[in-house]
């Protein structure tokens, strides 16, 4: 198995941005399958650009894509990408789009489909904190989850795709009153025990992670 993971360029007046920085510190190798670590800008469609040329030179079989999010406290697999840029900030180009689909051919959104909750199961199970988001925004997170996923539809079909957010690192909320974070080497770990689960599960398991709101 062949796993190609991204991760972010810092934005938003950042320094550092803890997506990348655990990507580059991941493993070569998590149980039997090869990781691909890929840099990626936090830029519209360029990104997706990078992503695509990628999977077309290594052929992976699941593409996983971290991403930074400021206010969370748990590693967060998401459940769903959706049809709609929104930014609140310019991205690193400045690109500002509001209510603005991702791909006009596109489904409304599409539910990623990686082994969300055997994923969240096994990064606790090791004493980390982690969820299952239902939202990865509208901005080039989520920009991401829903462009490799239209990939996936249109190109790709036997590809598997899934996005992590992750918490701010210490040294980013220094000057945050009252904001959440997580060590680099504690967000590293929990990538792997999420990724652990990918090898492991070809569908999810049955266990109720819902929401009532």
């Amino acid at each position: 198995m062949k796993i190609l993971v991204t991760g972010f360029d810092p934005f938003g007046g950042e320094s550092i941005n803890p997506a990348i920085e655990a990507v580059k510190n991941l493993p070569d190798k998590i149980k039997d399958a090869d990781i691909v670590k890929l840099e990626i800008p936090t830029v519209r469609y360029m990104s997706l650009d990078k992503i695509k040329e990628k999977i077309e030179e290594v052929n992976p079989d699941v593409v996983l894509s971290i991403g930074q999010a400021g206010g969370r406290s748990a590693i967060s697999i998401e459940r769903v990408g959706i049809n709609i840029d929104d930014f609140r900030i310019g991205d690193n180009e400045g690109n500002s789009p509001v209510d603005e689909k991702v791909y006009e051919d596109g489904n409304d959104a599409y539910l990623l489909s990686l082994p969300i909750k055997a994923m969240v199961e096994n990064v606790r199970k090791h004493n980390i904190p982690a969820e299952i988001s239902n939202t990865a925004g509208t901005f080039v997170c989520n920009h991401v989850a829903y462009g490799v996923a239209y990939f996936k539809d249109k190109y790709f079909p036997s590809l598997r795709t899934g996005f992590i957010h992750i918490p701010f690192l210490p040294e980013q909320v220094i000057n945050k009153a009252n904001m959440p974070s997580m060590d680099l080497e504690v967000i590293t770990k929990g990538l792997v025990y999420a990724i652990e689960a990918i090898v492991d599960n070809d569908e999810d398991i049955k266990v109720s992670h819902g929401k009532i709101a």
